[in-house]
């Protein structure tokens, strides 16, 4: 049995509007780049690679042929390159109107623990605290322009938890653990940043998103390799998604009008794939005491590490 088929999130007119997409260079970033150009709106797109990224907005254009796409450099593995992308968009006043947090690595099947060249955890830093860095220092912008922040957790977000005194993996590693502890910290960001833009009076609206199992992206190998009965690889081809299809849940989060901050997802079975509608949160991600811990644990690591930089 083929996976469910879905229809796309009907998207209104874009045009004028700017939105920056990280992870765009291929998989579920691509599309919902695509959808967003599509739709008329002006893409800015951080790279790490740009003959990757080059080759995404030619697909990006096929078929939307007039898409206007700003490559721009972002490694978030390099606080430094993160700084210096938000230093360029803020000098610049370069207008967002939305930004979708999408890039993220998982290295299964590698058994070593790896560093960022900041010193931290490699999925910590890429998938939680360099977008961390990055949202926090456009906020100002984000918050004049009354942008939208679309946060994209994953399934593993759903089933993982914090160890609070082993963020980072050191004590205990393996890398789907500290894949779904980062995707954890990002969400509780997530909820974190809309109910302060809530008591601020509004100015950023944040909604959730996650794609669920989309077999045809480059992490499927190591998984299919991990699963041995192949039970997995059947309920993934059966129930899970396309990249295409996978993206629709941002997409949604980027244009609904539901009450922030909201969580989207695939609607079908055990939310696998299928059409992308609200979907239950994750309730530990909407603890506040924990996102409050959480984004003050960032702000420590932050300063921490500058203040090493600058000795």
């Amino acid at each position: 049995m083929s996976r469910t088929q879905a229809s796309p999130v009907a998207l209104p007119d874009l045009r004028g509007r700017t939105a920056l997409v990280t992870g765009a260079s291929d998989g579920v970033g691509v599309e919902i780049a695509r959808g967003l150009a599509a739709a008329g709106a002006d893409l800015v797109l951080p790279v790490r690679n740009r003959v990757k990224a080059e080759r995404a907005v030619e697909r990006i254009r096929e078929s939307a042929p007039d898409a206007r796409a700003d490559l721009v450099d972002l490694d978030l593995a390099r606080l430094d390159s993160v700084r210096a992308l938000a230093a360029a968009v803020l000098a610049e006043r370069t207008q967002l109107d939305l930004v979708v947090l999408n890039a993220g690595i998982v290295l299964l099947g590698d058994r070593e623990r790896h560093m960022s060249a900041d010193g931290f955890e490699l999925h910590f830093q890429t998938n939680f605290l360099g977008h961390f860095a990055l949202t926090t220092a456009l906020l100002p912008l984000l918050q004049e322009r009354g942008a939208r922040v679309v946060v994209q957790l994953s399934l593993a977000a759903g089933v993982s938890r914090l160890v609070w005194d082993d963020l980072q993996s050191e004590h205990r590693y393996a890398p789907l653990r500290a894949y779904g502890s980062s995707k954890v910290a990002l969400g509780l960001f997530g909820y974190e940043l809309a109910r302060r833009s809530a008591a601020v009076g509004g100015g950023i609206t944040v909604h959730l998103s996650h794609p669920g199992v989309v077999p045809g992206t480059g992490i499927a190998p190591a998984m299919r390799a991990r699963d041995r009965g192949g039970l997995g690889r059947r309920l993934a081809d059966r129930l899970g998604s396309t990249p295409a299809q996978a993206a629709q849940p941002a997409l949604l989060a980027a244009v609904t009008n539901a009450p922030a901050p909201g969580f989207f997802g695939p609607t079908g079975a055990l939310h696998f794939g299928g059409a992308a509608g609200p979907v239950r949160p994750y309730r530990r991600l909407a603890d506040p005491v924990d996102g409050s811990r959480m984004w003050a644990v960032a702000e420590q690591l932050l300063q921490d590490r500058s203040d090493a930089v600058r000795a």
